[in-house]
């Protein structure tokens, strides 16, 4: 049977289905009860200005709470606000009160959030969060069976090595375009004629504004850009005139700066110029010597700490933004390193096993990684205290062919055992905002790869806490069903039901 339902009814008749209460079951709730937020507070604290001038700030719930929900929605600053404004669950998750239908902050705040917590923050935050998760996944593996051959969760009380510890490296992107000398040297060139016209209004009909041959330019960049095919002589022959036209713009803002301040310019504008002259030295030098490298090398003017990393991958061989090494431990994850210069990750082994021991008390059973991290230094350092690092060992295979076998089945078991971490990888760049981070500043850069994280181990605990409602509501349920069945089983005769069986 169909029924129309067309005719929009009045307003004042729609009906809430929560009456005015919320839900204990709600994520939100849940959350928002698991979060331990007032261990946070006096860290935030010291970040504020202590002045009595202007309204108060933001509580440290309200700053990382809507960092949180923007990574969990998937939206953008202003309709993350708009979100916190409609759901009452969400106004609950920050702290609030009572329902307020308004805005709560000014979107632009998101900025002073991500500044205020910072990388360190979030980063005590997590190993807050997760030994939290991980205490209450131990009380509850304790409760069901026991795991003592050192396969199970790291959380355990012995002060033998226990638990797996997996490792890998990755790089977060930046949201850049593509780079190239020629689109640098352009957007340099394109700022400098902004300087200049800055710092010549001042004297605008009083004396001649210096050329800058910006049309003639901006054709010479388009004639290259825009070609299909370009030789390597033409492109560095574009790349000469490009680099005549910015070093002809900088003298002309060297001489304009001696009758006009500098201070007319802003403060985005001043570092923009402190960065294209930077630029110019490096496309110079590369120039003049034929190569195509030089460190430090800016890919962007308006991002200038953004890097090159060379990964190697099969979609991009060089990626732009800040490489991170990532350690798992029972499917909850810690940042423990994060750099916007290229690193070789194998270095960080021994440190993210120290960490790991300095967390549980305990040296890992077992360290899974890649390839890579497989280097003599590191296979020393897990043989001196025990621990076993995943692959075949170095050198010829073993002769006999049991022994062979039990090591690539062993290998193979370790390949599927260090899955998990890659998955985690996939997760972020997929699911949440690790492959494109969006934020212009390396602080504010920094804090949104950190909160990712943060929330990819809350989910894992709303996932394991749903499995263990799960697992208790069948044990209940079995245990029921078990004194019912003992129940039927006894015979008022004095023999059990079974007995007949």
């Amino acid at each position: 049977m169909y029924r129309s339902n067309l005719k929009q009814m009045e307003f004042e008749n729609f009906n809430l289905p929560f009456d005015g209460r919320l839900r204990s079951d709600n994520r939100w709730v849940k959350l928002a009860k698991f979060i331990p937020w007032e261990d946070f507070e006096g860290a935030y604290a010291k970040t504020l200005e202590s002045t009595r001038l202007g309204p108060p700030a933001m509580s440290v719930r309200v700053a990382l709470g809507a960092l949180i929900i923007k990574e969990r929605l998937g939206t953008s600053d202003e309709e993350t606000v708009e979100q916190i404004r409609e759901n009452p669950y969400l106004q609950y998750f920050l702290g609030f009160k009572d329902y307020k239908d308004e805005p709560p902050f000014n979107p632009s705040m998101f900025v002073h959030f991500r500044k205020r917590i910072g990388k360190k923050s979030l980063s005590r935050i997590i190993e807050a969060v997760n030994n939290k998760a991980l205490s209450a996944t131990a009380k509850q593996n304790d409760s069901g069976k026991d795991d003592d051959d050192g396969k199970g969760g790291a959380a355990g009380g012995q002060n033998q090595n226990q638990g797996k510890l997996l490792i890998d490296a990755t790089c977060t992107p930046a949201d850049i375009s593509f780079p190239t000398d020629l689109k640098i040297l352009n957007a340099a060139r394109e700022k400098s004629e902004h300087i200049i016209d800055v710092l010549h209004g001042p004297h605008k009909g009083k004396k001649k504004k210096p050329r800058t041959y910006r049309k003639a330019a901006r054709k010479d960049f388009l004639t290259i850009a825009k070609s299909k095919k370009v030789s390597k002589s033409k492109l560095r022959k574009a790349i000469r005139r490009q680099l005549g036209y910015l070093g002809r713009n900088l003298k002309t803002i060297d001489k304009l700066s001696q009758i006009s301040s500098l201070l007319l310019l802003d403060k985005r504008d001043y570092k923009l110029l402190l960065v294209i002259s930077e630029v110019y030295r490096q496309q110079k030098w590369m120039f003049d010597h034929g190569i195509n490298r030089i460190d430090d090398r800016i890919v962007s003017i308006y991002q200038p700490h953004v890097r090159p990393i060379k990964r190697g991958k099969a979609g991009a061989a060089t990626e732009f933004g800040a490489k991170i090494s990532v350690s798992l431990v029972d499917g909850f994850s810690y940042l423990d390193r994060l750099s916007w210069d290229a690193y070789n990750e194998s270095g960080d082994l021994i440190d993210q096993v120290e960490i790991y021991r300095r967390r549980f008390g305990f040296y890992p059973a077992s360290v899974h990684a890649d390839k890579i991290y497989r280097n003599r230094e590191n296979i020393r350092f897990c043989k001196e205290h025990g621990i076993r690092i995943c692959g075949p060992p170095l050198g010829r295979p073993a002769g006999q062919d049991e022994k062979r076998s039990e090591a690539l089945k062993q290998a193979r078991q370790d390949e599927l055992d260090r899955i998990p971490i890659e998955g985690k990888f996939g997760q972020g760049k997929r699911r949440f905002s690790l492959s494109k981070i969006m934020c212009k500043l390396a602080l504010t850069s920094e804090t949104a790869i950190a909160v990712v994280f943060l929330v990819m181990n809350l989910e894992k605990w709303l996932q394991s806490f749903l499995f263990s409602l799960i697992f208790v509501f069948q044990s209940r349920l079995q245990g029921k069903f078990g004194l019912l069945s003992r129940r039927l089983n006894t015979d008022h005769l004095g023999y059990s039901a079974v007995g007949r069986f």
